[in-house]
């Protein structure tokens, strides 16, 4: 039998991540299974060599396809339009003009104005500079609150920071993924420079109550930061109906370019920039514009608020039937969140007694691309953060995968996504038996 494509050595080279994963996985005998079964999957199914355009896309959540129109709208100001939007020339002027127009869009998108959005280069910059701003800017109070269950952009933020003295508290969630906001009031106690909640949950799609969150907030006189990357696009956010203070979205992550965010800023916030250098993004943000991705951004903030509505009714009926059909045919299988409201593309299913990343290597062997809410570390598996703070078994945490759609994912995509993902657990759960 030849040697497994997974993370193999070459002689003489440095190993890498996956040769890394490799010598990792071989030290247990579920390591073992799992190299068995990319082995098998390579030596029996030599079609999927041919299935490098024929993938079942299902990783919404970690990033999405850019719309064609959008890459058509950028390319321009890699080309032609190449001036740096802080210049007073012709071409300079030409690009201020583009990125104000983005502006214009992007604040339509989350119900603000064009002056209170502030470019960055993603979320995780934008929630950083969120609460970091926030905290540099009130140094007389130092405590942080948040959830424990945030993208790791605020969650490490928040343990950094407890590192370095800050008080920080995690307020709860039950195992349905709900927060508890009577603890969120709670945790809120004059000492509290900044709260940090999410609108939806980047794992199980689980959406937090954000109107109660600013109004609790706001009655606390506490600044409330919404991390909405994963939810914008997918459900309305309208910043003028909610008294949050700031808010974070993510281009990437509605069909947009990566390397281009926002943070909104209401004109309450007390902030203090991070960077230093030059005055771009009301000196919150200095550094030249990327301006190509901007502009990007702003075009598909605008098309997916055209569409906000319509598409996603059926993309919640593919994936609640995604999941009927999972736990039908599957008698191991458990769905993670599914009781609470969530975003219409995500669904989070446990297959207990099983590893993530081996169903995930099993999944991509035959053209099926989604996640997991597991990491390796220091040589075992360990559930997310997300999974461990909604106080899941581990036995049921460590097999969870992540399955996200988006209104390109089709019927048929599906129907064969079913068949895989049923043919690849069961085979797993067989040899692990």
């Amino acid at each position: 039998m030849k040697a497994p494509l997974w993370g193999v050595k070459k002689s003489g080279t440095r190993p890498g991540r996956c040769d890394s994963a490799a010598l990792l996985l071989g030290r247990t005998a579920a390591r073992v299974l799992r190299i068995q079964f990319v082995v098998y999957s390579t030596e029996h199914s030599p079609e999927l060599k041919a299935r490098d355009q024929d993938v079942i896309y299902l990783d919404n959540n970690s990033t999405t396809r850019t719309d064609d129109a959008v890459i058509a709208a950028m390319q321009p100001y890699w080309q032609n339009e190449y001036g740096n939007p802080s210049s007073l020339h012709l071409l300079g002027q030409s690009a201020r003009h583009a990125v104000e127009r983005a502006r214009e869009q992007v604040a339509a998108f989350v119900g603000a104005r064009p002056r209170d959005i502030v470019f960055t280069s993603g979320g995780t910059e934008a929630d950083n500079l969120a609460i970091l701003g926030a905290i540099d800017a009130n140094t007389a109070r130092r405590r942080i609150v948040t959830t424990g269950v945030e993208h790791v952009a605020v969650f490490s933020l928040c343990e950094a920071l407890a590192k370095r003295g800050h008080p920080v508290t995690f307020v709860s969630v039950d195992s349905d993924g709900r927060l508890d906001l009577e603890k969120f009031a709670d945790a809120l106690t004059p000492d509290t420079s900044v709260a940090a909640v999410m609108h939806a949950n980047n794992e199980t799609g689980v959406l937090f109550p954000i109107e109660d969150c600013a109004r609790i907030a706001a009655d606390k006189g506490v600044p409330l930061h919404v991390d909405a990357v994963q939810s914008a696009g997918k459900v309305p956010v309208n910043v003028g109906s909610w008294p949050v203070t700031t808010l974070a979205i993510s281009a990437h992550k509605f069909h947009g370019p990566k390397g281009a965010g926002a943070l909104y800023v209401s004109p309450r916030a007390k902030l203090r920039n991070q960077l230093v250098g030059g005055h771009q993004e009301r000196d919150l943000r200095p550094g030249t514009e990327n301006t190509p991705a901007i502009i990007g951004m702003g075009l598909a903030a605008e098309l997916a608020m055209q569409s906000a509505i319509e598409g996603w009714d059926s993309v919640a009926t593919l994936r609640d039937g995604f999941e009927r059909e999972i736990c039908r045919r599957v008698n191991f299988a458990r769905v993670i969140g599914g009781a609470q409201p969530r975003i219409a593309n995500t669904t989070n299913i446990a297959f207990v007694g099983l590893e993530a990343e081996a169903i995930l290597i099993g999944l991509s062997q035959r053209g099926v691309c989604a996640s997991s809410g597991s990491a390796c570390s220091s040589g075992s598996l360990e559930p997310s953060h997300v999974l461990r703070a909604m106080g899941l078994d581990p036995d049921i945490a460590k097999g969870a995968i992540r399955f996200s759609l988006s209104k390109l994912t089709t019927e048929e995509e599906i129907d064969e996504a079913l068949e895989i993902v049923t043919q690849v657990v069961t085979r797993l759960k067989g040899m692990s038996d």
